[in-house]
């Protein structure tokens, strides 16, 4: 297939494309910069979708950058970098004279409501509750393409773990020098999921035509907890974990909004991710870790 991937420079961007040209599928990346196999958004809006058969949007900014304060000015970046580049390719998408089979977005958990108790499928209801989950329901309407000549898929994702990147890449100096450990309670529930899987997960959207709709890109370990994430990262390292970073410090670095995506969590089952036939390569946490710090 002729894959255009949104934001595939990014994190996942970068693992999804290593895998769909590992698999035989050749990739071209809509990005910010020109270069070999790319295309810009502003060649997007101008010219219109490039001939191919699927098509990805990865693009955001990162909402849990420590270096940004949370402020008016950063909130309306996370909106735009997410809502505009969707609107554009679905615009895109719509206007092609040969539109593409499939049209996928990744989004986000934070569509679900954190809850000590509940456990939330893709069918379970969400998105009107705070700044986040209403971003997801923003987003996923930005993606909805009229009629049903393209396949759509929505993966709302967890806390993606890999080397190189991702969550764990803030968090592996402190854990290295056994310094980590839970955040807040601790008893927060921890939705994550491999890089690997992630990227599977948008492959097998992309390859098996009976797949549409919500998919929750999370591992199927559904009840892991802050805590639980923590143990098993010093464990992995060889290091205690028993540091818990108090709420208040939490708040500081991140400003209280978006500080409740690390203190407090959903209970998230993959239940359509695995009706759909995907087989994860990492379901269990200990091994996910032990990859990712190999």
């Amino acid at each position: 297939m002729r894959v255009l991937v949104g934001g595939g420079t990014g994190f996942i961007g970068t693992a999804l494309t290593q895998l769909l040209k590992a698999r035989g599928h050749k990739v071209t990346l809509v990005s910010r910069k020109p270069g070999a196999g790319r295309i810009t958004w502003d060649e997007l809006a101008t010219s219109g979708l490039p001939r191919c058969d699927a098509a990805v949007n990865l693009a955001g900014e990162n909402i849990l950058n420590p270096l940004r304060r949370w402020n008016e000015a950063f909130q309306k970046e996370v909106l735009s970098s997410r809502l505009e580049t969707t609107q554009m390719l679905a615009r895109a998408i719509a206007k092609a004279p040969q539109s593409p089979q499939v049209w996928v977005l990744v989004t986000g958990v934070a569509y679900y409501q954190p809850s000590l108790t509940a456990e939330y499928d893709e069918d379970s209801p969400g998105g009107d509750f705070d700044f986040f989950s209403s971003l997801v329901t923003k987003w996923e309407a930005a993606a909805r393409l009229p009629g049903d000549s393209t396949r759509q898929v929505v993966v709302r994702s967890g806390v993606v773990l890999g080397r190189g990147g991702g969550a764990i890449g803030h968090m592996l100096l402190p854990f290295r020098l056994g310094l980590g450990g839970p955040m807040g309670s601790g008893h927060q529930f921890f939705p994550w999921i491999h890089i690997r899987d992630l990227a599977g997960i948008l492959a097998h959207a992309l390859e098996a035509s009976h797949v549409q709709g919500v998919l929750n890109g999370v591992a199927p370990a559904s009840s892991t907890t802050n805590a639980e994430f923590a143990w098993a990262l010093g464990a992995a390292l060889g290091r205690p974990a028993l540091i818990p970073l108090p709420s208040t410090v939490v708040q500081a670095v991140f400003g209280r909004e978006r500080a409740v995506m690390l203190l407090e969590g959903q209970k998230v089952v993959p239940r359509r991710t695995l009706a759909a036939g995907y087989q994860y390569s990492f379901p269990e946490l200990g091994a996910a870790l032990k990859e990712v710090i190999a």
